[in-house]
């Protein structure tokens, strides 16, 4: 565990930090601003599909990714951030979603472009990509092994392990009790397989990211006259402008995008599982609809429980000597700034809104890690049978989930850092290199907006090779057709 621990904090070090962030700023110029052009598109393609027997609608995978995404980072993580980066490793939060709509965009297009029909439906993700992109099988491999170790056993754990303890401090309620309870409902919407997951997904995601904003709204309200203030210090932190942070300019930075990156996955390549399981008529609708996904995660989640802790005033700063910069909270950490700031304004009700928010945004990522699993044991099978696999994936799962609602370990976390490293890596190398057919399917989708016609997508006209789905696709077109074509000569 030492030595994978350590390699760890290698694959997650500056470089990788700066790789995604210049790969993002660059897909962002490359793309001419997507993320910002195509914003009406986003929200019009979202709404307007709907699901078939194989997929699901976009609106259904926009939210099974958006369950991923919006998970404890998004309480835990924000508030690390401000712990060991200052105020303004929020703006650098807010920079890395925007260039990150970006990075989505490439790989929720390339999930769509390269899925397969598989069991009856549609699969999809890095792995798939990766393989069909590149032609290295064993690349593909790799990541999707390391994709059922991280999130498919640790990771999901480690998010039991969270709902635990918040229930546990909130309500007193025996770790027993929360695990038995999260194994039979994750068991019985697992079961149900991809269609189920989506239903409660689209209904739940809604719901809770709602839930948790209305408050964060309302405790912004009652201090509206401090929201300015925090504002300003947000933006001189960022920039050395602030005399009490000024020195953490370098740590704001890095901070801010590695939990920016944990928070929205952009780079992961996790959310592009659930992109390709969408049913749309052109890769690049999906690839448009996840992009949104990030504004929501990081623009909006993360800033408003940024702004619960620093309108509160209950945070602390440390400078990378682990020197206390400013100490205003005492002794904690992680989500305990979250809580002690509601606290702060709502006396009594830190404890069980932060229990009841973490549940919600735990168990829904737990139901996505799920999917990502169920997909990567699908590719690995390619064209066996991977009914008993997926079986043995919900016992694993399962098992894990309850077993660390009691006790959970370093050597998860390690193991987590460990997978999702390896993961980030390489899904960021294949983006690289993988970025020539995601252009010429916007310019394809850009053409076809421009002329009003219905959206088709032909990769073998753009020069893309083993899209075999939409190839198939088209060949049934063809065939539909010539009947008719021979009629008409006649």
């Amino acid at each position: 565990m030492d030595f994978i621990g350590k390699i760890a904090d290698l694959l997650w070090g500056n470089p990788l930090t700066y790789f995604i962030l210049i790969g993002s700023l660059l897909f962002t110029i490359i793309t001419r601003f997507v993320q910002v052009r195509h914003f009406k598109n986003m929200l019009r393609t979202m709404f307007r599909g709907k699901s078939s027997d194989a997929g699901i609608s976009p609106f259904q995978a926009f939210t099974l990714a958006l369950s991923g995404r919006v998970g404890t980072g998004n309480i835990a993580g924000v508030a690390t951030a401000i712990a060991l980066g200052g105020p303004g490793a929020v703006f650098w939060m807010w920079l890395m979603a925007f260039l990150g709509a970006a990075t989505v965009f490439v790989e929720s297009t390339l999930a769509q472009m390269y899925k397969v029909k598989k069991d009856g439906q549609f699969r999809g993700g890095p792995a798939f990509y990766i393989e069909k992109g590149t032609g290295l099988r064993w690349f593909g491999v790799l990541f999707a092994i390391a994709t059922i170790v991280a999130v498919g056993v640790f990771d999901a754990g480690l998010q039991a392990n969270t709902i635990a303890l918040g229930f546990e401090n909130a309500f007193g309620t025996n770790r027993l009790v929360t695990g038995i309870f999260l194994v039979v409902v994750l068991g019985i919407i697992i079961v149900g397989g991809t269609k189920r997951i989506a239903n409660v997904a689209q209904v739940v995601v809604p719901f809770m990211a709602a839930g948790y904003i209305i408050v964060a709204l309302i405790i912004m309200i009652m201090n509206i006259h401090v929201v300015p203030e925090v504002f300003a210090l947000i933006f001189k932190s960022a920039f050395a402008l602030d005399s009490t942070f000024g020195g953490l300019i370098g740590a704001a930075i890095a901070w801010g995008v590695r939990r920016g990156i944990y928070s929205n996955e952009a780079g992961m390549g996790t959310g592009a599982h659930a992109a390709a399981a969408a049913e749309v008529d052109h890769p690049v609708e999906q690839g448009l609809v996840q992009s949104f996904s990030v504004y929501i995660d990081t623009i909006i989640v993360c800033s408003v429980t940024a702004f619960i802790i620093l309108i509160s005033g209950v945070y602390n700063v440390q400078d990378p000597s682990g020197e206390y910069v400013v100490n205003y909270a005492g002794e904690v950490e992680d989500s305990s700034f979250t809580q002690l700031s509601v606290d702060n304004v709502l006396p009594g009700f830190g404890a069980p809104f932060l229990a009841i928010a973490l549940f919600f945004f735990a168990f829904t990522t737990i139901m996505a890690f799920y999917y990502m699993a169920e997909t990567n044991i699908a590719y690995l099978m390619k064209n066996k049978n991977s009914k008993w696999p997926i079986n043995f994936m919900k016992f694993v799962m399962l098992a894990a989930v309850f077993i660390t609602c009691f006790r959970t370990s370093e050597a998860a976390w390690i193991m987590v850092d460990f997978s999702l490293g390896i993961m980030t890596w390489m899904n960021m190398i294949a983006l690289v290199l993988l970025f020539k057919p995601v252009m010429a399917a916007l310019k394809d989708y850009e053409q076809q907006l421009l002329t009003g016609s219905k959206l088709t997508f032909n990769p073998l006209k753009l020069g893309i090779k083993n899209a075999d789905y939409w190839e198939n696709e088209i060949r049934k077109t063809d065939n539909r057709s010539e009947p008719l074509k021979k009629a008409s000569s006649k």
